[in-house]
């Protein structure tokens, strides 16, 4: 197999060749990261509350057991269902079920990227059950028939004049590119859907482990309507969201919406602890919270445990040159992105491992990160452990090599000289237009300075120095 893969090579053409991705990409991240420095920059020892955060979650992974224990119990004691969801199957048959026992035929669902994960739209309506996505930019891609296309901003890749001819299709929409009138369309739209859905479904950005509390982190009122109009709220839950306490939810929500969209916080940040009590004059009848492991826990207690840190703030995609030059579907996986070539093959056994080659390992996505995951090494890693099958036999034997007299300097030294010697040769007034072999990657979309004299060894030599 090669790296990438015929089919990855071909959605990465894609995304490189489509200027209308390529202007929506750079417009949006660009304002993303400048949003965020601003709000860092307005943070009282911004770096000492990264420390803090990146703290927590890694006490919290450390205990994982205990605080998801902890969490399930006060849920429970408030009056929600706990169900343990160890794959996505399970999640979904819990949630069909659920639903078919209810006779619900319309659920209104808030933003959830483990829904997302697990298939769980696409399971609800093969049992006829519409469901209906009322996160704005879930909307958009909704109707577009397309999957998000980054963790936070699903639509990133559409431009005002696409969710206008997407409204004129399906809404019925008088022509218009004026986003107060786009957004008043979607709201009339959906505002129906909020009263009629008997179940609503949302996502968690944290669960608060002494409490039972679920934390909701929005920018639109959506999340609300789906989570206190409908008598059944139904909340999905990766198992490494939970943290300890409130102290520790608030040092992260001061890192999660600065990292996300560079907001202080969130227009809309819900605490919802258990179902409606008596008197109450609203929320639902019946709270359901589905923790789903999906794999996470296969990986606790090894090096890339630290992935679960993550709090899908979306930042190291925004940071990512990569990321910001091919688009998040040209990823072919939910999570895209620095974060999600890691996160992809952890939940998918192996399967998307080739991800973790679509990164120059500059460092961006780390130095953003708010938790300061190492996610250069823990891509890495992911090489180093599907080398054997990603690899082509050549390429594993030149890495062999290498590595044999790397650990010599002596045949380095050798190795080198005929290697620029070469160099020097193929070029043509002092660039290396077209390169042998594996340089052809590299000298095919960009040309390679040939080196030159003296190198650095003859030129350290020629000061007296030694060895180098």
């Amino acid at each position: 197999m090669s790296v990438p893969s015929p089919a990855f090579r071909a959605r990465i053409r894609q995304g490189l060749s489509d200027a209308v991705l390529q202007e929506a990409l750079q417009r949006a991240t660009r304002s993303f990261q400048i949003s965020r420095e601003k709000a860092f920059a307005d943070l009282p020892d911004a770096e000492a509350v990264r420390d803090r955060a990146r703290a927590i979650r890694a006490h919290t992974i450390a205990h994982l057991d205990r605080y998801l224990e902890q969490f399930a119990r006060e849920v429970e004691r408030h009056g929600g269902k706990v169900f343990w969801a160890a794959t996505a199957q399970e999640a979904c048959d819990y949630i069909l079920g659920l639903a078919r026992a209810r006779g619900i035929s319309l659920v209104a669902k808030s933003k959830s990227m483990v829904s997302e994960e697990i298939g769980l739209n696409a399971a609800l309506e093969a049992a006829g059950i519409r469901v209906v996505e009322t996160d704005l930019g879930e909307f958009i891609i909704q109707l577009a028939g397309e999957r998000p296309s980054h963790i936070i901003t699903p639509a990133i890749h559409k431009r005002r004049e696409d969710v206008s001819q997407l409204f004129q299709k399906h809404l019925g929409m008088p022509p218009t590119d004026e986003i107060p009138a786009m957004t008043a369309a979607a709201r009339q739209a959906l505002r129906q859907v909020f009263l009629d859905a008997r179940m609503g479904i949302s996502g968690v950005n944290f669960g608060i482990a002494e409490t039972g509390t679920l934390v909701l982190v929005t920018n639109e009122g959506n999340g609300r309507m789906v989570t206190t109009l409908p008598p059944i709220h139904v909340a999905l839950m990766g198992i490494e969201r939970v943290v300890p306490t409130w102290e520790d939810a608030e040092i992260l929500l001061r890192v999660l919406a600065r990292s996300a969209t560079g907001q202080a916080l969130t227009a809309y940040t819900s605490f919802l602890t258990g179902p409606r009590r008596p008197k109450e004059p609203d929320g639902p009848e019946e709270l359901h919270v589905v923790l789903v492991d999906n794999g996470r826990s296969r990986w606790l207690g090894t090096p890339l445990e630290e992935a679960l840190y993550c709090i899908r703030c979306g930042a190291c995609l925004n940071a990512c040159p990569v990321y910001q030059a091919i688009g998040g579907h040209a990823y072919g996986s939910v999570y895209p992105g620095p974060i999600g070539s890691i996160v992809t093959p952890m939940l998918g056994e192996g399967a998307g491992a080739e991800l973790a080659y679509a990164s120059s390992l500059c460092g961006a996505c780390q130095e953003i990160c708010p938790v300061r995951i190492a996610i250069p090494d823990l891509l890495i890693r992911w090489r180093q452990m599907e080398a054997s099958r990603l690899l082509p036999a050549w390429e594993r034997a030149a890495l062999w090599a290498y590595a044999r007299i790397a650990r010599h300097p002596a045949a380095w030294a050798r190795l080198g000289r005929w290697a620029m010697a070469l160099l020097r040769r193929l070029g043509r007034g002092g660039w290396l237009r077209w390169g042998p072999g594996p340089l052809r990657a590299w000298t095919a979309i960009r040309d390679l300075p040939v080196p030159q004299r003296p190198a650095f060894r003859e030129w350290w030599a020629s000061r007296g120095g030694g060895v180098p």
